[in-house]
């Protein structure tokens, strides 16, 4: 054909054709180099067409990976072996100092997901790792215990805290602890509000925020376990404040304690009276809702969550009947 002649239909044909075997070939030779790279799906041997031959997988693909970590510590800063030695240290303080006593510890699950929820107290609080390490011990199952950024930013503490188990309290970290990972978590809905009362406003429970702990139980599809601590809030009771130091520091609250007017301002900063602790866990409350909701009843998330404040006030002041004693229970 000459050069500029127009094509008839055949040798249009016949062009097609030869554009489509120089694309299969293209597309073979891209597969064998796929295939190479790969070193377990084959190699297309170009004398035989399309014949696909085995070709043993490349000794590096055989390998796993191995874990980089050179400690235990996980995605939230948790180390179990940080949390046995804590275990062992304070044992003592456990069942000699405070001899906590539980009733209702059937109520947590032993598997799957759980929110604890508890009435909060003392200027450093003590309930927080007599909960963590009475369900710990009596139940062999890790707890993570939600609290304000405040304590991660401190320098060393913030180190420690992540350790034994302290997360930053935040929607997204207590739903993949709930939901994902179907953990145990520890949360105080009074905020830095419980324990910044003064001695004389002792066990009035303060107002659980906007209920933002039953719509995360909501949303991750886990039940809400009330527990009532009796004890904490004579552990280092506050007789003052200061608000000016407060600000100043960028805290919360600075207290003045009984434990630093009897034991100085040191020892009296670390170390808590011998009230005798009682906790009481109560059935879990599940909510009739479907998980994952875009958004939640409103009015819904805030009468569960002052029904559930009612279950704990109410259980707080039948075992504040029944004690004999803050010392001896």
């Amino acid at each position: 054909m000459a050069p500029g002649e127009p094509m008839n239909d055949e040798q249009r044909i016949a062009a097609a054709e030869q554009r489509l075997e120089a694309t299969l070939a293209e597309t073979l030779e891209t597969l064998q180099e796929t295939a190479e790279l790969a070193g377990d799906v084959g190699r297309v041997d170009p004398s035989s067409g399309s014949t696909l031959v085995p070709v043993p997988a490349a000794d590096h693909a055989r390998e796993r990976l191995e874990d980089p970590r050179r400690s235990d510590v996980d995605e939230w800063g948790r180390s179990e072996h940080m949390r046995e030695l804590a275990r062992k240290l304070y044992e003592p303080v456990y069942s000699k100092w405070f001899r906590a006593e539980w009733e209702g510890l059937e109520h947590i699950p032993t598997e799957g997901g759980a929110l604890l929820v508890a009435n909060h107290a003392a200027a450093i609080p003590s309930d927080a790792p007599v909960i963590m390490h009475g369900i710990e011990t009596e139940l062999g199952r890790p707890v993570y215990g939600l609290a304000d950024h405040l304590f991660k930013s401190l320098p060393v503490i913030g180190v420690y805290w992540s350790r034994l188990g302290g997360v930053v309290a935040h929607p997204d970290n207590a739903y993949r602890l709930l939901r994902e990972q179907q953990q145990l978590v520890l949360v105080f809905p009074e905020g830095s509000k419980g324990p910044a009362k003064h001695y004389s406003q002792r066990y009035r429970l303060r107002r659980f925020g906007r209920g933002g702990f039953v719509e995360i139980a909501m949303r991750a599809g886990v039940p809400v376990v009330p527990i009532a601590v009796v004890g904490a809030e004579e552990s280092m009771p506050i007789v003052w404040k200061s608000a000016t130091l407060a600000k100043a520091l960028g805290i919360p609250y600075f207290p003045i304690t009984a434990n630093q007017l009897l034991l100085g301002p040191l020892l009296g900063t670390v170390g808590y009276f011998p009230a005798k602790f009682r906790l009481r866990v109560l059935p879990p409350v599940h909510f009739d809702v479907p998980p994952d909701q875009d958004r939640y009843s409103r009015s819904r998330v805030m009468e569960e969550s002052e029904q559930i404040r009612e279950l704990i006030q109410a259980a707080l002041y039948d075992m504040l009947r029944k004690r004999r004693s803050v010392w001896f229970g």
